[in-house]
């Protein structure tokens, strides 16, 4: 069993309140997600999404973040409806002057979960993010909710002490739950049998499309799992870090995060040409409860 322990940035949001989460992990672990309170149909989720699973075929030749020929990544244009807004474009900004863009997704009423990079990196902020702009379903220059502004972030030691790109996991805490409206995804952790095969969904904003506030997304199937990685024939690109990378065990059902995307190029395993995402194993899915209940918890027990 690894153990994982939550690392936080010197400067925490005022009026958190700090709980710790009691639970052993377990294999298939997962937590309730929330539609928020509009429950308007999206036709995006409808005829964009993939569910369950597909034939297993052999890896393709090339090898790209955008894996393959063509691009087939999608924009997704109702982002104020669910799942889309429980996404959000964020822009990162450090005491070094740098400022760049990444995703991140709604695991809680006021929890954000990314990419470890987006929220800690030596090489772009010289250490912490100083402050991110969060802005749920953004659509172009359309903001059709409030960006907010955190200052408080954490990640995983594995992350922040040797930046191992298994552990590449950070996380957002928020002042105000804005999961309460617009919903949040439930995330699980699926033993790799069990995720081999299935098809799965990543959305994020890229900066090669609108620059990181168009929303665009991909489905494609799994290739490949390991004990701390999935790797996916999907279509990405730089900015898309910290997206959802989630499965509907069947049409209709609900989304379930069981990845965090991280990486468009290397890595894989015995060439194996596929983007690729820490998993949610349970180690991560008992810190991601941690930091839900540091932010206030879910409104019921999950």
């Amino acid at each position: 069993m690894i153990k994982l322990t939550s690392v936080s940035n010197p400067k925490p949001a005022a009026g958190l309140e700090s709980a710790e989460a009691s639970a052993r992990p377990v294999e298939n672990d997962i937590s309730s997600g929330a539609q928020g309170t509009d429950s308007d149909d999206s036709r995006s989720l409808k005829y964009l999404c993939a569910a369950g699973r597909a034939e297993p075929r052999g890896p393709r030749a090339a090898f790209e973040s955008v894996i393959g020929p063509t691009d087939d990544r999608v924009r997704v244009l109702d982002t104020d409806l669910y799942p889309w807004r429980m996404i959000c474009a964020l822009r990162m900004h450090a005491d070094n002057g740098v400022s760049t863009i990444g995703t991140g997704w709604l695991v809680g009423p006021r929890t954000i979960i990314t990419a470890g990079h987006c929220v800690y990196s030596t090489y772009y902020f010289g250490g912490w993010a100083s402050t991110i702009e969060v802005s749920p379903g953004r659509n172009g220059s359309e903001l059709p909710f409030e960006t907010k502004i955190s200052t408080s972030f954490s990640s995983v030691d594995r992350w922040v002490q040797s930046e191992d790109p298994d552990f590449d996991i950070g996380c957002i805490h928020l002042a105000e739950p804005i999961g309460d409206t617009l919903g949040w995804f439930a995330a699980g952790s699926i033993t790799p049998d069990e995720l081999a095969g299935y098809q799965v969904n990543v959305s994020g904003y890229p900066s090669d499309r609108g620059n990181g506030t168009e929303q665009y997304h991909h489905r494609n199937q799994v290739l490949h799992v390991t004990d701390r990685r999935v790797f996916y024939d999907v279509d990405t690109f730089g900015g898309q870090s910290g997206a959802p990378v989630w499965i509907h065990e069947e049409v209709g059902a609900p989304p379930i995060v069981i990845g965090i995307h991280a990486y468009g190029v290397g890595g894989s395993p015995g060439g194996l040409q596929a983007n690729s995402a820490p998993r949610i194993i349970p180690e991560v899915m008992t810190q991601i409860r941690e930091w839900v209940a540091r932010d206030g918890g879910w409104p019921s027990a999950q």
